[in-house]
């Protein structure tokens, strides 16, 4: 007998009908159970026996258009969501197809490193070349930490209005000028000056990538991605180091620049070539800066999302004073050569990201974020702390491997900080991952560029300024996380959608 109703494929606009059961005449088999699926764009599948067989598969898991790039892990987050079951052949696929965008989002997240730390074991040479004091070369940190904190309160809020793909080609392009211009630098003031457009324009890598993560994951799974994403972009603070010793060796420091540029330039390549849009015209936000700063005051509101914010600001802080102290502290006073330094260097950001991976393999979805969190954060106070009362005196006279002892661990520890306090800040911000990852970066950059400075307060002979600024940053930072989160309250609450980050 002929089935009545609309044909397979067809398309729907009305309202979605209820599924129904057709009775059929005695010996005609099963009745046909009638169920309307509307996918994500409308379409119907076909109708498929209730028990007499599995119904053939006419949607694929992904689907990919160009606006959409990885846009698979979205559609089946909908599926999740809205209450139908994903084909389980899919999953797989999915990764695969998101692979290339996790190497791309790494050599995003991967750049602020390399800028910074290739750059690490010429600062010595830098003084003595612009004749320039200790203090005023470690302004070029400074600098372009303050330009990649300011540029990413402009760039994330263009991101959520014009999509994730313009504003970050803009800023590579005039990363690459600006890394070539600081090759050029001839005295300190002008060095200064191209480091802060530098940072003002590799901020829009830091930030978009962030925001790219928070448009294809959420909850648990962008914890993981975060320290899969710690592990690809803690290569680089493995290598540039030692890249940057290497440099050294066949010429100076203005070289270490001219690798940078050719870095930034390949990656803006990349970039072009195979990063898609993964935030639809769908879901942007229309409005100027005034919608924009709305938007932020929104967020800021938010105490929970401030407390982790402000609690990720101050380690990176610690963490930075370190970056910043580390090259006076290891060679001119414990007299190690650049090489030493960068093999140190190197061995630190490897525990870094070992520690990133348990987290992310081991940790996440076994321990709450907020209790790795609190672990991470305890075991960088206690370092700061070892480290304070080492450089002081107080055990006497102390040699170059205790003291490398403790920035072990407290860059160590970061592994554990810096995925969670991201991940529980994001996870409260779906409906404006641009601007909260602009946020969250500001935030962390302009600790990070205060604290830079105050390492070098006391001169190029003593740590105990480093050791100390590390100890204050990581105590502010336990004391917003406690104050401001209160993980102990949303513990007990009741389990509420994974935006409001329990």
């Amino acid at each position: 007998m002929p089935e009545s109703g609309p044909s397979q494929g067809q398309t729907t606009h009305g309202p979605i009908p209820t599924p129904r059961t057709e009775p059929r005449p005695p010996g005609a088999g099963t009745p046909v159970t009638r169920t309307p699926d509307i996918g994500t764009r409308g379409t119907r599948a076909q109708d498929a026996p209730a028990q007499d067989a599995p119904a053939p598969e006419t949607r694929t898991a992904e689907t990919r258009t160009p606006e959409s790039g990885a846009s698979g892990t979205r559609t089946a987050a909908r599926t999740e969501r809205e209450g139908r079951t994903a084909p389980a052949p899919a999953v797989p696929a999915a990764r695969r197809a998101g692979l290339l965008v996790t190497l791309v989002l790494g050599g995003l997240t991967a750049l602020p490193p390399l800028s910074m730390d290739m750059y690490l074991p010429a600062l010595p040479e830098v003084t003595g070349s612009l004749g320039a004091p200790a203090a005023t070369v470690q302004l070029t940190l400074t600098a372009c930490l303050a330009g990649m904190a300011l540029g990413q309160l402009v760039v994330g809020p263009m991101s959520d209005k014009w999509g994730r793909r313009r504003p970050l080609l803009i800023g590579m392009v005039v990363y690459v000028l600006a890394t070539a211009a600081c090759a050029l630098a001839p005295n300190a003031a002008l060095l200064v000056s191209f480091r802060l457009l530098q940072g003002l324009a590799g901020a829009a890598g830091i930030v978009i990538a962030r925001a790219v993560v928070r448009d294809l994951y959420d909850g648990v799974e962008m914890a993981r991605f975060f320290s899969t994403l710690m592990l690809i972009s803690g290569v680089a603070p493995v290598v540039a180091p030692l890249i940057g010793g290497q440099i050294l060796r066949v010429t100076d420091w203005r070289g270490v620049f001219h690798v940078l540029t050719v870095v930034g330039l390949l990656l803006t390549l990349v970039v072009w070539k195979w990063l898609h849009e993964t935030l639809p015209p769908a879901r942007r936000h229309d409005g100027g800066v005034g919608s924009a700063l709305r938007t932020m005051r929104g967020l800021l509101a938010d105490r929970v999302f401030t407390g982790y914010m402000l609690s990720g600001g101050f380690a990176f802080a610690a963490l930075f004073a370190y970056i910043s102290a580390s090259p006076f502290v290891v060679q001119e006073i414990y007299g190690a050569s650049p090489q030493t330094f960068s093999l140190l260097f190197g061995v630190n950001s490897v525990g870094l990201v070992a520690v990133g991976q348990i987290n992310g393999k081991l940790l996440v979805g076994r321990v709450s974020l907020d209790k790795a969190l609190a672990t991470g954060l305890a075991v960088i106070t206690l370092a700061s702390a070892a480290l304070l009362l080492m450089t002081g005196g107080v055990f006497g006279p102390v040699g170059l491997v205790p003291v490398a002892a403790g920035l072990f661990v407290l860059m160590s520890a970061m592994g554990l900080a810096m995925p969670n306090t991201n991940a529980q800040a994001l996870m409260r911000t779906p409906h404006a991952a641009g601007s909260a990852s602009a946020l969250l970066g500001t935030c962390s950059f302009l600790v990070g560029a205060v604290a830079s400075p105050l390492v070098g307060i006391a001169g190029e002979h003593t740590a105990v300024p480093m050791a100390l600024v590390q100890l204050v940053c990581a105590l502010a930072a336990v004391g917003c996380f406690l104050g401001l989160c209160r993980p102990w309250q949303r513990a007990a609450a009741p389990a509420g959608p994974p935006t409001m980050g329990r």
